[in-house]
């Protein structure tokens, strides 16, 4: 087991620590893409937050020296990510989505999603005047991140966030409180749509696990990491979305939206689905995510 005996007592500022960590997670076979793609974000991400410290303000704290509980600290955290492969959103409660702050932790996969970005401009021009909207549901929220976002989006909406696992809820909870949303968002534990009996919604966004049988077993150990039970869905990768499709549309109101994010399954569900008119949506990695269908498009 990694310990860095004697290593680590030269370290004495943030840049050294920074320095060492980078080096650290360029010798390893860590894996990156729980909010960075490289050594060097991941570390400042990491050392920053452990220490409270903002993100933009590396450079006024560079030759701080720390003190010998932060180092404690710096140096277990630096081994459990490369050791046990543990990803940094865990080790210091915290994932960033679109400039919103998240607690989290391993009761919950680590938030990203394309719809965030759908969600930045009201998912214009699908939606022209967000004040309309006056009901959304969120189905697999896992921590709520959507949730959120919808409710920023979507001021004058009542946002149900949908999640199967109590554990989930629960850290969905926190966030919600986090940004005092009580009044506008519910968290409702429920598989799919089986507690919404008789709800009905303007809006239904859905990030639901796609990761087909195949792709499961060759995960980074960092995903290994996550609940499983929110990244999987069946062999093909579908039975999520299968689900959200079949039932959508009789929680959707008259001219209301369903929006799902799919991975890279984009060909499978068209295999499935040939007749169903998708919109697929643009975000910045390309149009073949996600998809929108109307209540009126749904079968």
């Amino acid at each position: 087991m990694m310990r860095f005996p004697g290593i680590t007592e030269e370290l004495h500022t943030i840049r050294d620590w920074l320095r060492f960590a980078v080096s650290r997670f360029e010798e390893s076979s860590i894996f990156f893409g729980h909010g960075t793609d490289n050594a060097y974000d991941e570390a400042v991400w990491l050392i920053l937050s452990a220490l409270h410290l903002p993100h933009d303000t590396l450079e006024n704290f560079l030759d701080s020296r720390l003190l010998p509980p932060e180092r404690t600290r710096l140096k277990e955290l630096i081994r459990r990510r490369i050791t046990d492969r543990t990803p940094t959103a865990y080790l210091v409660n915290e994932a960033w989505l679109k400039g919103f702050k998240f607690y989290v932790d391993e009761r919950v996969i680590v938030p990203r999603s394309f719809i965030a970005e759908l969600l930045e401009d009201g998912l214009n021009p699908w939606i022209e005047y967000p004040e309309m909207i006056e009901s959304a549901a969120d189905i697999c929220t896992g921590s709520g991140c959507l949730g959120v976002l919808l409710a920023n989006a979507f001021p004058n909406a009542q946002v149900d966030v949908v999640d199967i696992s109590p554990d989930a809820l629960a850290v969905a909870n926190i966030n919600i409180r986090n940004y005092g949303l009580e009044d506008q968002i519910n968290a409702i534990q429920s598989d799919m749509f089986s507690k919404l009996e008789g709800k009905t919604y303007d809006l239904i966004i859905s990030n639901p696990p796609y990761v087909d049988g195949p792709s499961m077993e060759l995960l980074p150990q960092e995903y290994r990491n996550e609940p499983q039970i929110a990244l999987g869905s069946g062999d093909a990768g579908l039975d999520h979305t299968h689900t959200l499709l079949s039932e959508a549309k009789k929680h959707l109101n008259d001219n209301g939206l369903l929006v799902v994010e799919i991975g890279h399954n984009r060909d499978v569900l068209l295999e499935a689905y040939p007749h169903l008119p998708f919109t697929w949506l643009e975000v910045d990695s390309g149009n073949e995510f996600v998809f929108l269908l109307t209540k009126e498009q749904l079968p």
